[in-house]
């Protein structure tokens, strides 16, 4: 079943059909003035830091799909990994941002 959501205009006019459109990336737009409240969004550090969790689970979820021959669903490969690897993966990137943002001075 499809949930289709109108936001007000002046918070953009954002349209979801689903409740996971937002999550995964497929926000519509009405018109190409409502897309820049989205633009300065997509060029957030959080919203960078959203894309690359989530590539991560996407890649788990592929990878348990693969070993248990069928498809695992998002639901479950994101709770596995968040139990399993999400402490592990945000320590190293910080370190890895941290050492980035040195070396860029």
């Amino acid at each position: 079943p499809s949930l289709a959501v109108s936001l007000p205009r002046s918070r953009g006019g954002y349209k979801l059909t689903s409740p996971i459109d937002w999550a995964m990336g497929t926000v519509s737009m009405n018109s190409p003035q409502q897309s820049e409240p989205f633009d300065l969004v997509k060029n957030s550090v959080l919203y960078k830091e959203f894309l690359a969790e989530r590539d991560e689970i996407l890649r788990h979820k592929w990878i348990e799909s693969e070993k248990s021959g069928r498809d695992i669903g998002f639901e479950k490969a994101l709770l596995d990994w968040i139990i399993k690897y999400r402490s592990n993966w945000r320590t190293g990137r910080s370190k890895s941002m941290r050492i980035e943002s040195t070396s860029s001075k």
